[in-house]
């Protein structure tokens, strides 16, 4: 039996909105539905900034550490940082010689007990504020003698929903929820007596999604022993 040979099966941005409405019921054509569809996408994205860590949108970042200076600007669309490490080296100059520390995040009251927050020398510490644009804070303040950069794995925003035309930035796995939660958003303005189904429908497609967007890893189990007092 012949198949199709291809595996690149993608919804548009319009196509999404037409499965969501079929499922509501609707059939919509105007352009103030596809508008209203189209900014219940954007919230949803939104929303799903507050269900975690998506694979997809971990990105390493860097920036040339500057010797007194303890807080760098991040890109606007960063939600947060994962981690962080300074190194000797930018990424594209790694070599054999390459050095990184990892620094340890503390939060918002441990980094402002710090009492002299400008002493300078070799960073341990990272602090990330996270304002609509997030900085981080370094501490100690680097000197930059030997590590000259700081390194920083960011959660970045998932990117709008911008033309109809246009794929939706999320891998394929997640296509499944997308639809459904956006059936369930629209449900919500226009077919309320579906909403409670479709947000069922919603939640348990967002588990599998969020299940499978792990990273599959090794996991070693040792048994634990107990000893008895002999008597």
């Amino acid at each position: 039996m012949a198949t199709s040979g291809t595996t690149s099966f993608n919804l548009t941005i319009d196509d999404v909105i037409s499965e969501a409405y079929e499922r509501i019921g609707i059939q919509s054509n105007s352009g103030h539905d596809l508008k209203s569809a189209r900014r219940s996408l954007n919230i949803l994205f939104s929303e799903w900034g507050n269900r975690g860590v998506h694979l997809w949108k971990v990105e390493l970042n860097e920036v040339a550490l500057v010797a007194g200076t303890p807080t760098y600007s991040v890109p606007s669309n960063v939600s947060d940082v994962l981690e962080a490490y300074i190194s000797t080296t930018p990424t594209a100059q790694n070599n054999t010689n390459t050095q990184d520390v990892t620094l340890t995040k503390v939060d918002r009251s441990a980094y402002q007990a710090i009492p002299n927050k400008y002493q300078t020398g070799q960073p341990s510490q990272y602090f990330v504020d996270r304002q609509i644009t997030p900085t981080i804070s370094l501490y100690l303040t680097p000197d930059a003698s030997t590590y000259t950069t700081l390194k920083y794995y960011s959660i970045n925003r998932i990117e709008d929903a911008g033309s109809y035309t246009d794929d939706p930035n999320l891998p394929f796995r997640f296509l499944p929820c997308m639809a459904s939660g956006l059936a369930y958003f629209l449900s919500q303005k226009r077919a309320p007596a579906r909403t409670e189904m479709l947000n069922r429908i919603y939640e348990d497609e967002m588990v599998r999604a969020l299940r499978e967007d792990g990273s599959r890893t090794s996991v070693y189990i040792s048994p634990q022993t107990y000893y008895g007092d002999g008597v």
